[in-house]
């Protein structure tokens, strides 16, 4: 019985694979936060101590996860997601312990360095597009940026109060702990699924992977999450000294983030639902970059007081957060079927090569040019974003279509699907034994019905 796809529901199998994937990712980031609050305190102990040292061990992740993203990424492409974020998060725990026994900076940078090697978020994105129907892609996605979002505040919370009880070599020891425990969610709770690419585009050509550099669409959000990751890591060069100016004690910091955030999703929801229900993103997206702007403004230009503080921070996250979900919701459906591995690569480049250079340059130009300098830089990155965001356009809407069988089991789903990728129109094919269910995403016009009813007839009684 072919059905159209009309359920706006995640299945059950879809909210399993996307909270864990979203925990597994959260766990992750979670880890690297975990010493940015901290380590500038922390690292005053080691012998070797200097300021350029603790930037080295704030940005050192962001440098190797920029330059692995893409091989990575395409290795994901070649032998499957999960065995790369298995062997990206034993890579991150090692790095952790290796900070952990540094009995200096420059141990702990090398340890960084590592666990910015154990680079992971192009194929979790991946892999939550390949599980997930195109028509729920965005709910998924959301559902991991917000995790992403509540791991940095959950960080800038558990930092300060873990710190002061276990030091930071505690706070290594607790994400190598973090890490081990993303990799049994992982093999636990995400469902396995079959799925093939149309006309082997299973592997990915330098030829192709020069083709994804050079798309306009998916340029402008790779540019768009540098813009956004260096405004990130910059903006909190500041902020923690302006609120401290603003009336709240160190210790008091914590508290202001988590509450801030939660409510920023508040703000940021409807805005995720009215962009996709009118397929109007690329306005969307311009009023997500205006409150970032505003934010940075009311940072800089009003005098220090923790409640202006406290709005610009709910202005900043609520804008940074759609962006954070929607970015790699848009990219999966503008990147070539089965390339979402090297497109998510590339994508991941650009993000944490952003967070490396606005940690730098933040840090290099609040030292030099104080805050009026910090928020000048952020304004005429945004700006550029802004004015660039004029170009975008709402991402392709393929058909969904699902089939409903009654006699597949998981061992003939891999010669199904292979079968299925070679009709005419199909686009991606996803099988879900445990649910006995053929997922397509097909060109709305010229896909053969009848030649897919006919490979699935010997499935059905």
């Amino acid at each position: 019985m072919r059905q159209q796809n009309q359920d706006n529901r995640l299945t059950p199998i879809e909210r399993r694979a996307s909270g864990a994937l979203a925990a597994v990712f959260g766990l992750r980031m979670l880890g690297l936060f975990l010493i940015m609050p901290v380590i500038a305190i922390y690292g005053q102990q080691y012998p070797d101590y200097t300021p350029l040292l603790i930037g080295l061990a704030i940005g050192a992740y962001g440098l190797t996860q920029a330059l692995l993203q893409i091989p990575l990424g395409m290795l994901s492409d070649r032998i499957g997601r999960r065995p790369v974020i298995i062997g990206g998060l034993i890579v991150f725990a090692v790095g952790s312990l290796v900070a952990a026994w540094a009995d200096s900076l420059v141990g702990v940078i090398i340890g960084r360095a590592l666990q910015g090697m154990g680079a992971i978020a192009a194929a979790i994105l991946a892999l939550a597009a390949d599980i997930t129907r195109d028509s729920q892609r965005p709910k998924v996605m959301a559902t991991i940026g917000m995790f992403i979002g509540l791991s940095f505040a959950l960080a800038l919370v558990l930092g300060p109060l873990l710190g002061a009880q276990i030091g930071l070599s505690g706070l290594f020891y607790f994400t190598a702990v973090s890490a081990v425990f993303g990799i049994f969610v992982l093999l636990v709770a995400v469902p396995k699924v079959a799925q093939k690419s149309a006309r082997g585009d299973l592997i990915p050509l330098k030829s192709e992977l020069s083709q994804l550099f050079k798309d306009p669409q998916l340029a402008r959000l790779n540019l768009g999450v540098l813009v956004l990751h260096c405004v990130l890591t910059a903006f909190f060069v500041v902020v923690p000294l302006q609120l401290m100016r603003g009336g709240l004690a160190a210790d008091e910091h914590a508290w202001l983030y988590l509450p801030t955030l939660i409510a920023s999703f508040a703000f940021m929801i409807p805005m995720l639902i009215k962009a996709e229900r009118q397929r109007q993103q690329p306005r969307y997206f311009r009023v997500a970059i205006a409150l970032v702007i505003l934010a940075v403004a009311v940072i800089v230009f009003i005098p220090a007081h923790w409640t202006y503080l406290a709005i610009a921070v709910v202005l900043f996250f609520t804008g940074f957060n759609f962006l954070e979900a929607t970015l790699p919701s848009s990219l999966t459906r503008f990147a070539p079927a089965g390339r979402k591995g090297s497109a998510s690569g590339i994508y991941a480049t650009f993000q944490f090569l952003g967070a490396f250079i606005g940690g730098a340059a933040g840090g290099s130009i609040y030292q030099y040019f104080g805050l009026l300098g910090v928020g000048i830089f952020c304004t005429v990155l945004l700006v550029c974003w802004f004015v660039i965001s004029f170009g975008m356009e709402p991402p392709p809407q393929q058909q969904s279509v699902s089939f409903t069988l009654d006699k597949l089991t998981a061992d003939q789903a891999d010669g199904l699907a292979e079968q299925l990728s070679q009709v005419a129109g199909v686009e991606e094919v996803r099988i879900v034994a445990a649910e006995q269910t053929v997922y397509l995403k097909v060109h709305k016009t010229d896909y053969n019905d009848s030649e897919i009813e006919a490979y699935l007839a010997s499935y059905r009684t």
